[in-house]
């Protein structure tokens, strides 16, 4: 047995760059509001982030916002050096709407300003050799729209998104081969339509004192169908339109973490089984074979939106690539009972999610309250899962990382072992994944820089980079930055 320990053990430490495909990609991921900054300025109009982190700044756990963020809107020459001194070789971006469409669709005026500050950051990655890959929506709806007819709530969201997403390939597509249609949509829906955490904060609609509105058991389910639409109708302008002559190809992202029975008992398994369907299932089943999967379908009944037929035809295959973000496991608990006093996802799933199971966490965590367990051996095995669930699909993973909470003690932060070991984990369970035929075409690490971590705000740090926000935003590369130098030069 301690053969098999120590051998396993050198082979985890021979992992390096050439351990990997050489057209492999390796590179770093953001978004929008997390990065640029500039919010109010140029022609932007504000997104439902804008909105919610002014309007609702108690809802931040440091009552900050995105205004400025890590100013990447004026400093992307910096941060593109940056990335090229670590040897990324390419960038994942999302682009704000509202700083190309202010009100979020073309009536309503497109921003020069906005334009020509996308087109200068491709310029910029290709002349230092980093391909830029293109995220259309990171969760900042237009609060134009929002204000409108509910944003994702309406259907009318597909028609403006695929106008919003034909501009960009318009624009940019001579210059971009990679586009991603939606981020994370589990994550959104569930965040912002079922526990209220992430903007526009909405949810059971018993709690008044924490919800900003909302019904948790019919909301999430019409956001999630309006995404999945909206996703198909920008891939089919693309494939239709400018596939062709553009070259390139377009994806979608979805998060998903890895699930284990709680126990041995057939009831866990099952548990198991519809954690994945009502989280990673609701937005990839679609896409693969047309429909929810069942145990949604016999769980939620009616409220769960129905495709027509050609609908079916329209979502089905629509994608060239799938992105996955991994992050953590989860055990999953049968729990047949309704754990809230009226129709919820949370009741929906039956299922209690935890990363501990009797008091013993699943991984090593930063501290006992993280969500993030350390689970390198999920990623593996998740990518397996979809390998045989879905059909075999070409997978980037674009995003996986490691947080530390702010602390005084920057040496500390910068000394970051345990997001080294991390990410070397991590890639060393991605490099078996392939060794056994999944189809993974590249990674990228979240993140480049220190940012703004939503509802966490600034009081998580993600980054190879440490951000010094109360001194001009400086950059200081952490040791996980040099760690990614030497491995993509070995």
């Amino acid at each position: 047995m301690d053969d098999v320990v120590n051998n396993n053990s050198q082979r985890m430490d021979m992992i390096r760059r050439s351990s990997f495909p050489e057209d492999f990609v390796f590179g770093t991921a953001s978004s929008a509001y997390q990065y640029e900054g500039d919010v109010f300025k140029d022609g932007k109009g504000p997104s439902t982030w804008d909105a919610y982190t002014h309007q609702h700044p108690e809802r931040i756990a440091d009552h900050s916002n995105g205004d400025i963020a890590v100013d990447e809107y004026h400093r992307y020459k910096e941060d593109v050096a940056l990335m090229k001194s670590i040897g990324f070789g390419v960038y994942r971006f999302s682009i704000a709407r509202t700083r190309i469409l202010p009100l979020g669709k073309l009536s309503g005026g497109v921003n020069k300003d906005g334009i020509e500050y996308y087109h200068n950051l491709i310029d910029e990655l290709l002349a230092n050799g980093i391909k830029p890959y293109v995220t259309l929506f990171h969760w900042d709806v237009p609060e134009a729209l929002e204000i409108e007819y509910g944003g994702f709530l309406n259907r009318q969201i597909v028609e403006h998104f695929q106008e919003f997403a034909e501009l960009c390939f318009k624009e940019f597509g001579k210059k971009v081969k990679h586009w991603i249609t939606l981020n994370e949509q589990f994550i959104f829906t569930f965040k912002s339509y079922v526990i209220g955490e992430y903007a526009v904060g909405r949810g059971a609609e018993w709690d008044k004192s924490h919800f900003l509105g909302g019904n948790s058991g019919t909301e999430p389910y019409t956001v999630g169908h309006n995404l999945i639409l909206a996703h198909a109708a920008a891939v089919n302008v693309y494939q239709t339109k400018y596939q062709e002559d553009q070259k390139g190809e377009i994806g979608i992202t979805l998060e998903s973490t890895w699930y284990v029975p709680y126990s041995d008992s057939e009831a866990d398994k099952k548990a198991r089984d519809r954690a994945f369907d009502f989280s990673l299932g609701w937005f990839l089943n679609p896409i693969v074979y047309g429909d929810y999967p069942q145990s949604m379908r016999d769980l939620v009944g009616r409220r769960l939106p129905t495709f027509t037929k050609d609908e079916t035809t329209f979502i089905m295959n629509s994608f060239d690539f799938l992105g996955i973000n991994y992050y953590t496991a989860n055990y999953a608990k049968d729990n047949p009972s309704d754990i809230h006093p009226a129709q919820s996802y949370l009741n929906d799933i039956h299922a209690t999610l935890s990363t501990d199971c009797d008091g013993i966490s699943i991984g090593p965590k930063v501290s006992s309250s993280s969500w993030l367990a350390v689970y390198p051996h999920g990623l593996k095995e998740l990518l397996i899962y979809i390998k045989e669930k879905y059909n075999d699909p070409v997978i980037y993973i674009t995003e996986n990382g490691y947080l530390d909470y702010d602390s005084p003690n920057v040496d500390e932060l910068l000394r970051d072992e345990r997001r080294v070991k991390y990410f070397h984990d991590h890639l060393y369970y991605l490099y078996e994944a392939i060794e056994a035929g999944v189809k993974v075409r590249g990674y990228f690490a979240w993140s480049l820089l220190d940012n703004f971590e939503w509802a966490n705000g600034y009081s998580m740090r993600f980054g190879l980079t440490y951000v010094d926000f109360k001194n001009d935003l400086t950059r200081t590369q952490k040791d996980s930055a040099k760690w990614f130098l030497n491995f993509l030069t070995t």
